[in-house]
């Protein structure tokens, strides 16, 4: 919800003999109720602020008196309290006769007998006052002025004087008038759908630090390398996932293993090291920093030869809250170890108290190893991620 500002101005008000106060303001404020400060009818707080124009004067009493003009007219009419105004629940709670946040005089409290709506006495145990200061104090629980039907808006005026006397009455010192309006608020909506997003390519990138499904490459992945049985061939591609689903997200693989015609090598149905010589194809999730092959030996975790395959998540490190995809835990999320099988989940945001997840880049690593009777020929497959959030 938008409110519009108060309009705040300073009109003089003028009284023979009385100093004028200056500077001088009203500002409305929210209420406890959340109404906003201008919302017209809204239950809302009145800060008053205004300098004390004569040193060492008597103070024991101030009239806030509410008007619909800022001065008197000269047909007679004095002053018309603005429709709709409510000042007879001001105070901290309602119907209560004590100020909120008093400051350069203190000790006023609202006076029951001598107020009546629109005409506000503040009263104290009377006394001098010097220097000339600030006062300051704030009267809560006022209910604004209803909206004028022609303007759909309402400008009033508070007239400000000072007394001696403790219950309103008599010669004045220092007056002033400050203005305010309601207005009508302005409200806005809007819906947020269910939602996910999800996409899959060679590479995504982002924008303003957000994985950006806009940016993402496709065409073929291809491996590294030649196939050979005394060398391991990798391959990367990544996707990108967020949602608001109560239960989060979850990501399958589906398809087949590598194939030349009829000829296959061999899925890696178990989460197994890869090894050269033997017929394997996987993948993983996570950034592999040490595979080295050597003959028919199992790769070592890290090494002279060893390569780099995979990322991870590149953007966003899961934390569980507002990030909260990852591998699955177990399987694809294992350094140096491969596996596919179709229909495998290979990522979710399930496991981090499963929730609404921001996007994140996952990395998919490919290894492919063959022996060293692989029939020659050109092996490819087509794989396919479903992402199926749970709302």
């Amino acid at each position: 919800m938008v409110t519009i500002a108060l309009i705040s101005q300073f009109i003089p008000f003028g009284i023979v003999n009385a100093a004028s106060l200056a500077p001088r303001s009203l500002t409305l404020s929210a209420g406890v109720g959340g109404d906003a400060g201008a919302k017209v009818s809204g239950t809302v707080n009145h800060n008053f602020s205004f300098k004390l124009a004569t040193d060492n004067i008597t103070v024991g009493s101030i009239r806030l008196k509410y008007c619909t003009t800022a001065a008197a007219v000269p047909a007679g009419l004095d002053c018309t309290t603005p429709p709709g105004l409510n000042t007879m629940n001001a105070g901290p709670t309602p119907a209560a006769t004590a100020l909120a946040n008093q400051a350069g005089v203190t000790g006023f409290t609202i006076d029951a007998v001598n107020s009546i709506n629109g005409d506000v006495v503040l009263t104290r145990t009377a006394s001098s006052v010097s220097g000339i200061p600030t006062i300051s104090f704030t009267m809560e629980n006022v209910t604004n002025p209803s909206t004028n039907p022609i303007t759909n808006s309402g400008t009033f005026f508070v007239r400000v004087s000072v007394y001696a006397a403790e219950d309103g009455t008599g010669a004045t010192s220092d007056t002033g008038t400050v203005a305010a309006t309601t207005v009508t608020q302005i409200e806005l909506s809007g819906i947020m759908p269910e939602s996910l997003v999800f996409c899959v390519g060679k590479t995504i990138a982002t924008t303003n630090d957000v994985p950006d499904c806009r940016t993402v490459t496709t065409g073929i992945v291809t491996f590294n390398q030649l196939f050979s049985p005394s060398d391991t061939a990798f391959a990367t591609s990544q996707m990108a996932a967020s949602t608001n689903a109560a239960s989060g997200y979850v990501i399958t693989v589906n398809g087949s293993t590598l194939m030349s015609g009829a000829n296959p090598i061999a899925a890696m149905n178990t989460l197994e090291i890869p090894i050269h010589g033997i017929a394997q194809f996987g993948l993983n999730l996570v950034k592999n920093t040490g595979i080295n092959p050597i003959g028919s030996v199992i790769y070592a975790s890290a090494g002279t030869f060893g390569l780099n395959v995979g990322e991870g998540i590149t953007n966003g490190t899961t934390n569980g809250t507002t990030r909260k995809g990852e591998a699955t835990v177990g399987v694809y999320d294992q350094t140096e170890k491969f596996k596919f099988t179709t229909a495998d989940p290979v990522a979710s945001s399930t496991n981090n108290g499963a929730g609404p997840s921001d996007s994140q880049i996952f990395t998919v690593s490919y290894i492919a190893n063959v022996t060293g009777s692989q029939p020659a020929g050109l092996y490819s497959t087509v794989l396919t991620y479903i992402c199926t959030p749970t709302f």
